[in-house]
């Protein structure tokens, strides 16, 4: 017959020894909420007559819970958006290309997991930037990694790494990015060189990794942007293949929901 297996040692401890050992685990182990709520959680499972095992899952719940939070947050942050803008903020009912069935799909990130482009065209000031930016942190705090950058920073990025010889790197963290949000296409002239980067980085992600961009050029105008009519048409040709193109209209979003601030101030 095989042997019962041996219980686990248990030793006796004062509860000032066993606060401070779990505070002594936890900062060894880099477990900052259960330290916290160790205490608190342990009142609380006695008043309401918990087990053991249920309070060992109460800790590691809030720990878990703590940590996708703040991993949440982080994600956010290093996606370097130029300002806080989220999806519930937005109002899309003046875009009829964004009918709120496929505003909420959107935001679920499928397309990102699939490898699909988004692209965002229309007038300045109807919304691009917004839902570029809110779409963007809502695949950041569902864990994705993002990352938001304008045409021209993203260039002048890439040619500083091609000088230093860095370009491979620079290239390779753009290639790990689940969504590359790209803003402002179109609004200035790229150089040869410039446009050939981008294009690089376009084509790295292809059929593999999303890009979103906006834009307030129509299709046919960004050959103005990259000038090489065959690199303006491959680009184009790459960021509309199984895209999810939206067209945000003419209509200023910014004067619209200045007026709508003005009016509920006045009622």
């Amino acid at each position: 017959m095989s042997a019962a297996p041996a219980r686990p040692a248990v030793t006796a401890l004062s509860d000032p020894a066993a606060d401070a050992a779990i505070t002594a685990a936890c900062t060894l182990l880099s477990l900052p909420t259960i330290r916290t709520q160790a205490g608190p959680l342990a009142d609380a499972t006695a008043r309401e007559r918990l087990t053991h095992k249920a309070y060992l899952a109460e800790v590691l719940s809030a720990e878990c819970d703590d940590r996708d939070a703040r991993r949440r947050l982080r994600r956010v942050k290093e996606a370097k958006f130029p300002r806080p803008k989220r999806l519930e903020d937005f109002d899309a009912t003046a875009i009829t290309d964004l009918p709120p069935a496929r505003l909420a799909h959107l935001a679920t990130g499928g397309w990102i997991d699939a490898g699909e482009p988004l692209v965002l065209l229309g007038d300045s000031g109807t919304g691009k930037t917004h839902l570029l930016i809110a779409l963007g942190t809502a695949a950041a705090e569902q864990g994705r990694r993002v990352r938001y950058v304008t045409t021209a920073a993203l260039v002048n990025e890439l040619i500083e790494a091609a000088d230093d010889k860095q370009l491979s790197r620079a290239v390779g963290r753009y290639a790990r990015l689940d969504l590359l949000a790209l803003d402002e296409i179109g609004y200035v002239s790229l150089d040869p060189r410039g446009a050939e980067l981008l294009f690089q980085i376009i084509t790295e992600r292809e059929e593999r990794a999303s890009i979103a961009c906006a834009s307030n050029a129509m299709f046919s105008e960004w050959g103005a942007t990259f000038t090489d009519p065959r690199l303006a048409a491959a680009v184009v040709d790459r960021l509309t293949f199984n895209a999810h193109i939206i067209n945000t209209g003419t209509s200023s979003y910014r004067l619209r929901a200045t007026r709508a601030k003005k009016g509920a101030t006045t009622t």
